[in-house]
């Protein structure tokens, strides 16, 4: 009878994402494993290209070059109303410090959550692990009939002595 060793699993799950569960043997648990991956590493693409994409366009905003105009494919407004350098006779500076704080609000976003994404790969990564582990662990653990869990009321006195009611959960083997 195979018996999975719970740190031979975890080393596994370590070495490279998904061993551990193979060597559990619970192939099903690995498109899970690499799906969670790829959700990350998208979300990371994702919120870094919309951050290069407004990083740039922010820089080109707050820049005095004319040339620079990335910032146009993103605020869709009469650049007259707005844009200091194209339009110094024209801009409201009140719209004009809008679209600058809206820019710099969207920089921090993209980058929040970019940086959010890495950490969710490497805590993604943690629950590889310890899923292997957890699972190696538990492998012939028995869970047959013999097994019930119990959930009834129970009065219970509160430190100031009132009586109160609540729930008790109790596990109970029979041999």
């Amino acid at each position: 009878m195979f018996k999975p060793e719970p740190l031979r699993a975890t080393m596994l799950a370590v070495s490279f994402p998904g061993l551990g569960q193979i060597y559990n043997k619970k192939y099903w648990k690995i498109p899970l494993v690499y799906g969670g991956f790829g959700g990350l590493i998208y979300s990371i693409r994702f919120n870094s290209a919309n951050y290069t994409k407004f990083m740039k366009a922010y820089q080109d905003f707050t820049d005095l070059i004319p040339a620079t105009q990335s910032y146009r494919n993103i605020i869709k407004t009469d650049i007259k109303l707005y844009d200091p350098v194209l339009s110094p006779t024209t801009y409201i500076a009140s719209n004009a410090s809008y679209y600058k704080d809206a820019l710099l609000r969207m920089v921090d976003y993209y980058k929040r959550y970019r940086d959010l994404s890495y950490i969710g790969i490497a805590g993604w990564y943690l629950v590889t692990i310890l899923d292997a582990n957890v699972d190696a662990s538990l492998f012939n653990y028995d869970v047959g009939p013999n097994l019930e869990l119990t959930v009834f009321p129970v009065q219970m006195s509160s430190p100031v002595g009132y009586t109160v009611a609540s729930l008790n959960v109790g596990l109970k083997i029979t041999f």
